[in-house]
């Protein structure tokens, strides 16, 4: 049985013919998740390492030293939220529960909400220093109510960070406060914020929080592009001597989530500037487009000595790409199955691959599976179809 290419026609307009594709081209940023890298105009950045990733399709729109070690600064607090999240949702604090203040915690400098000595302070408001006001007191008192000391803290966030694939990660604390041995990637840095956005969008909300008020002192969010009216609705900034000024930051438009991440840059008026081009040109060069939707019938596939005479397929989930807008029109799409599948096909059995592929895009493959049970023909059906055969051959 030899392959069978089956062109197919976009979902979206209907429009063109659709052709045979290539080889996927994708960047692992994650376990279990693949990124294709695309890129539809030239762009750089003066930021040291840097990532902009489509979260709607999984597509790396532009990157530069994604992998290079780099100091998270605050940064790192993506980790301590992500940690207390999931406590809560395990039922381990609630936000109205109360942490008491430690002498540590309390003298704890760079940027604080200046919690007070031996206080207790509900969850909901440390979240709420931590993440508006980048409060390292907020993140100590988190990480000892959470695991008894920092530093135990600190073995549970790499635990957490080997779990959810960060491959080049190492936490010593729960602020980022400046350590030789704390450090992350951009790439690390901007799975690990799709986690928390994914994981927990209930509680993702406290980063688009632009001030709070806390010990009668009140201090805004230092998120520069919640200001800016661009969209944007989280997430961290950070600085340090050794990491220069950075920025994770995520927003939504027209049913895209854009995630950036950014560092290495010399001031904070950089900073704002740099993470705004970036995220402007993903919005405006590049579009999502979905192919098919989870369950939709793609195509009817030949199967051979079946009860049926083909099994429709379909993919899992839904299907989005997305690519420069100039390199829409060029787009192809092809369905490649051995054709006729063997019987008996159980629904769910990969059957075959679509091959997306446009001028200015890599190319992507995706698995195709049954949407139904095939059983074996029986004896009669299985000699009526080799006599068929022998008549009229493989007439696919």
């Amino acid at each position: 049985m030899n392959a069978v290419v089956v062109r197919l026609c976009a979902v979206f307009g209907r429009s063109a013919a659709l052709a045979a594709g290539i080889a996927m081209a994708g960047a692992t940023i994650g376990a279990g998740m693949t990124a294709v890298s695309v890129q539809a105009a030239t762009i750089d950045t003066i930021a040291k390492q840097a990532i902009l990733i489509d979260l709607t399709s999984n597509t790396v729109l532009f990157e530069k030293n994604a992998d290079e070690r780099m100091a998270p600064s605050s940064m790192s607090k993506i980790m301590t939220a992500y940690l207390t999240f999931e406590a809560i949702k395990a039922g381990r604090l609630t936000l109205e529960s109360t942490l008491p203040v430690s002498e540590r915690a309390w003298r704890m400098q760079g940027s604080k909400m200046f919690v007070e000595l031996h206080n207790n302070i509900k969850v909901d408001d440390l979240v709420k220093g931590m993440i508006v006001q980048s409060g390292n007191d907020a993140c100590i008192v988190l990480a000892e109510g959470l695991a008894g000391s920092e530093g135990a803290f600190a073995e549970q966030a790499n635990r957490k960070a080997r779990e959810l694939g960060l491959k080049n990660t190492n936490l010593v604390n729960s602020t980022g406060w400046p350590d030789p041995n704390h450090y992350m990637t951009a790439r690390d840095l901007a799975l690990l914020a799709e986690h928390l956005i994914k994981d927990f969008p209930e509680y993702y909300h406290y980063y688009s929080i632009r001030e709070f008020k806390y010990h009668n002192i009140n201090q805004g969010n230092r998120n520069p592009l919640l200001y800016r009216g661009m969209d944007v609705d989280g997430m961290k900034t950070g600085h340090t001597e050794a990491g220069g000024y950075g920025l994770t930051a995520s927003g939504e438009r027209e049913g895209r989530r854009l995630l950036l991440v950014v560092n290495g840059l010399p001031n904070m008026q950089a900073r704002a500037d740099e993470s705004a081009r970036l995220i402007e040109w993903g919005f405006r060069e590049f579009a999502s487009y979905t192919l098919y939707k989870g369950g939709e019938t793609i195509e009817q596939v030949p199967v051979w000595l079946g009860e049926q005479e083909t099994v429709p397929v379909t993919v899992p989930q839904n299907l989005s790409v997305t690519m420069g807008r100039a390199d829409r029109p060029g787009m192809k799409v092809s369905l490649v199955t051995n054709a006729p599948v063997s019987a008996p096909i159980k629904k769910g059995d990969t059957v075959g691959k679509l091959v997306i592929s446009a001028p200015g895009f890599p190319g992507k493959e995706v698995p195709v599976v049954a949407a139904q049970d095939v059983p074996k023909a029986g004896f009669v059906g299985r000699a009526f179809a080799a006599a068929k055969y022998l008549v009229f051959g493989n007439s696919l």
